[in-house]
């Protein structure tokens, strides 16, 4: 399953991280590392893009970008 996938409200921990070059660091720099739990907060109006919390912190992601992002759905 992949982060854009997750439905609001709901967590998940990231396996794996996707993408190639800049964009894999880029994600890689805002703390999406494998092993951290994510939770799906909110999607924007027309449903791109979509915040997420992990860390202690809000982030907000393109769907685009979170479809490199996989994880495993586990509860809150």
């Amino acid at each position: 399953m992949t982060l854009d996938k997750l439905q609001t409200g709901k967590a998940g921990i990231i396996t794996r991280v996707n993408g190639e070059g800049e964009l894999r660091l880029r994600l890689l720099d805002m703390g999406l590392i494998p092993n951290t739990r994510v939770q799906a907060v909110k999607f924007a109006p027309l449903g791109d893009p979509m915040e997420i919390h992990l860390r202690g912190y809000a982030l907000t992601l393109r769907l685009e970008d979170a479809r490199q992002i996989e994880i495993k759905e586990v509860d809150l």
